[in-house]
């Protein structure tokens, strides 16, 4: 994943507890810091309070903007003309090209944005979007990011619900349902902080015909030989088998950003995706985003060898039968739509006997997934002990 590279590198004074677990990762800079009054010079934001100068941060507990010292809370605004709307792959894949022609990609290489609090130097590298500044810990974002000229821009966002205690919560009950994980490690559970993380992901919608052509095979079994060389064998009928079907594809989600966990993020879902909202970067005030690295075309790319395993699968069911051969299948990909979203997750990185581990939570619905260390004292008991049940029980039915 990328990093944030920054002119110090102690950043425990970010890193403060917070007894409601409201909070996201970086703190908000004191009231009354004139300094705290205006956004960087072009290539950064934050969002000052309107009642004592500190930066305002999004609050899961009231879902809006909140001022940690004086309590005064933003109502986020959305325009009621808006939607999360699917958006037209095509048009948008012909766009895509004309500004690969254009312009270079204003997520490549290094950006390096001044604190308006107290003047340091906060570098932004690759797809980070959202940071926090390492001697006062006040949160950043880069400017107009996500709906660059030359970007695709987000459509919707999905607020964070669970907050950072109930993050904790959930993964005291994952660790104790771990089969075969080291005692000392489910008495002492996981020792961090989670860091708040909006990843991005595209879905994708199609109506996809497809026509197939195969064999259907159905058992039957004769009777050969005679005497003690008396056997009935398995045989199967072929017949041919063809047909046409539709099926509808809604929201695929594929995750937008390389160098994450791709098979745990995919373990997370479902998602309600139902309750994003329009894009709104006040959303983003205090927690980590990133922007896509995997293109477009790229994620339909992996959306489709998912359809294709779908597919396969019902063309095997509309042959029927016992077992299938299929000889071709050709599917046509029709009405394709997408839309850009930020979904949010809760990310801890742990270290025990010397190796690192990461888990992820859904911070919408709580699910956890993640590595986990193993005990290989139980495995090896429990293999042992069903060796010698299994033992036991061809005994008991040979006598």
């Amino acid at each position: 994943m990328s990093e944030t590279k920054q002119s110090m590198s102690d950043e425990s004074s970010r890193h403060e507890s917070n007894p409601d677990g409201d909070e996201p990762y970086a703190q908000s800079s004191g009231p009354n810091d004139a300094s705290a009054q205006f956004s960087t010079d072009g290539s950064g934001h934050m969002f000052p309070c309107e009642g004592c100068g500190a930066d305002l941060q999004f609050s899961i507990g009231v879902q809006s903007l909140k001022c940690s010292y004086c309590g005064f809370v933003k109502e986020l605004e959305f325009n009621p003309e808006l939607s999360v709307d699917e958006q037209n792959y095509a048009a948008t894949l012909e766009q895509i090209a004309t500004w690969r022609n254009d312009k270079s990609d204003q997520t490549s290489g290094l950006s390096e944005v001044p604190c308006s609090t107290c003047g340091a130097k906060v570098q932004f590298q690759g797809t980070l979007t959202s940071s926090a500044c390492a001697y006062c810990g006040v949160a950043l974002q880069l400017e107009d990011v996500h709906d660059a000229d030359n970007r695709v821009p987000v459509d919707g966002v999905m607020a964070f619900r669970v907050d950072r205690i109930k993050a904790h919560e959930a993964l005291a009950g994952w660790i104790k349902s771990r089969w075969f994980a080291p005692n000392r490690f489910k008495k002492e559970g996981i020792e961090g902080k989670f860091s708040g993380l909006y990843t991005p992901y595209w879905t994708f919608d199609t109506l996809t015909t497809t026509h197939y052509d195969g064999q259907r095979g159905d058992y039957y079994y004769v009777t050969t030989g005679s005497g003690k060389n008396k056997r009935r064998v398995r045989k199967t009928r072929w017949s041919p088998a063809s047909g046409t079907f539709q099926r509808f594809f809604d929201d695929e989600l594929i995750v937008a950003a390389s160098g994450v966990p791709v098979k745990r993020l995919d373990a997370l879902q479902p998602w309600p995706l139902r309750d994003c909202r329009p894009f709104n970067q006040e959303m983003l005030a205090g927690f980590l985003a990133r922007t896509y690295d995997v293109e477009l075309d790229e994620g339909f790319a992996t959306a489709k060898l998912r359809f294709e395993k779908a597919i396969e699968a019902d063309v095997r069911s509309h042959i029927g039968g016992d077992t299938q051969r299929i000889h071709n299948i050709d599917t046509q990909y029709n009405a394709i739509t997408y839309k850009h979203l930020l979904l949010p997750i809760w990310m801890l990185g742990y270290r025990y006997a010397d190796k690192v581990y990461q888990v992820v939570v859904n911070a919408t619905t709580a699910e956890v997934q993640g590595d986990r260390p193993y005990s290989w004292v139980k495995i090896t008991f429990a293999i042992l002990t069903g060796l010698a049940a299994a033992g036991g029980f061809a005994y008991l039915a040979s006598r």
